[in-house]
């Protein structure tokens, strides 16, 4: 039920009646209160609930919903989007979504409360059916995880994604930084990743990682493989901190360490450091993102930088374009660039 005067018909009441009810007027019948508002439940109706609400019904609002909002590698792309968005008099909305929320129920909810006219989804990933994302009746952009919707299981792009996003080719470029450590001798290449059940861009970054291996000739080997923990974890310092003290508690040979994110890796070079080994004497580190933090810390990160201002950008032009019907769902592929630094040596 879209409207109050929908919850009042099927009530048996007006439309006043149905105001009292949701604004908890002491001037209505208790029974006829708590029939009201069981209908409203069982209909998951959202009510605008005062008159600033009613005339934000009205407002042009356009909502990002982030999920894993602890990367840091998104502040710098909120700061651009909501410029962007304000640039074309646009309300701006950021909306946190908890790893373990479904994002398209909380984008479904939000348009329908604040009346949104375009969404930005950031980071982690849709894979409903069509059938479910297309109850999304507003138009949305998927940025810095879509590719995964048009992957073929060996990271080739099918082209099949029936919605709009911008990304960088999360699987290609894992794949180059590996192939480069593979390029300077490293022939045990261990890794910090998502959780193994991952179906975002941590699983392309994972798979481009097995895949660079085995072109070299190098089969992947588990022991060098150490996933976060979906319900502890997130792409944060202290997570690759974590991951690496427990991969170098095996006390396995390996030359090289690959973390998924620059966040993982710098958290990785202080238990490298911690536990007397030096970097990239003892072990190279290489990263991805390409984090501000990374180009300063000490040894300075090698890493697969991301263009973060572009796909903000591209992003918001995009949804733009949706939103006043100037063309139809486009998939924007922006390349990443290999920064080689510090803390990565040939041998």
């Amino acid at each position: 039920m879209e409207t109050i005067k929908d919850i009042a018909k099927a009530c048996g009441v007006g439309v006043s009646t149905v105001s009292r009810a949701i604004n908890n007027h002491p001037d209505i019948n208790p029974e006829t209160k708590q029939m009201i508002l069981d209908v409203i439940k069982e209909h998951n109706y959202i009510p605008n609930n005062s008159a600033r609400n009613l005339k934000r019904t009205k407002s042009k609002s356009v909502a990002v919903l982030i999920k894993g909002i602890s990367n840091p590698f998104f502040s710098r792309m909120i700061e651009i989007i909501e410029y962007e968005t304000q640039q074309k008099k646009y309300t701006f909305v950021l909306q946190r979504v908890e790893e373990n929320e479904d994002e398209l129920s909380v984008a479904l909810q939000l348009a329908k409360e604040k009346k949104l006219k375009g969404i930005i989804f950031l980071g982690g990933m849709i894979t409903h059916s069509e059938e479910k994302i297309r109850q999304l009746d507003v138009p949305f952009v998927l940025s810095t995880s879509g590719y995964i919707a048009g992957k073929d299981m060996d990271g080739k792009w099918n082209g099949n994604a029936g919605w709009s996003f911008v990304t960088v080719d999360d699987y290609g470029e894992s794949y180059k930084i590996v192939n480069y450590l593979c390029s300077l001798g490293h022939k045990k290449i261990a890794i910090l990743a998502a959780d193994i059940e991952d179906d975002s861009i941590g699983k392309l970054r994972y798979e481009g990682y097995k895949q660079a291996l085995r072109d070299n000739g190098i089969e992947p080997c588990g022991d060098l493989e150490c996933h976060m923990d979906e319900r502890v974890d997130n792409y944060s310092m202290r997570t690759g901190y974590r991951l690496m003290n427990k991969l170098l508690s095996r006390e396995k040979d390996f030359t090289a360490v690959y973390a998924i994110a620059d966040s993982l890796a710098i958290g990785a070079c202080r238990a490298i450091i911690e536990n007397n080994k030096k970097i990239p004497e003892d072990y190279s580190v290489a990263g991805f993102d390409g984090l501000e933090a990374g180009e300063f810390y000490n040894p300075s990160i090698t890493t697969i930088r991301q263009p973060v201002e572009k796909i903000a950008k591209e992003t918001v032009g995009l949804l733009f374009q949706l939103m006043q019907k100037e063309g139809g769902n486009r998939q924007i592929i922006l390349p990443g660039e290999l920064i080689i630094r510090e803390s990565v040596k040939e041998i």
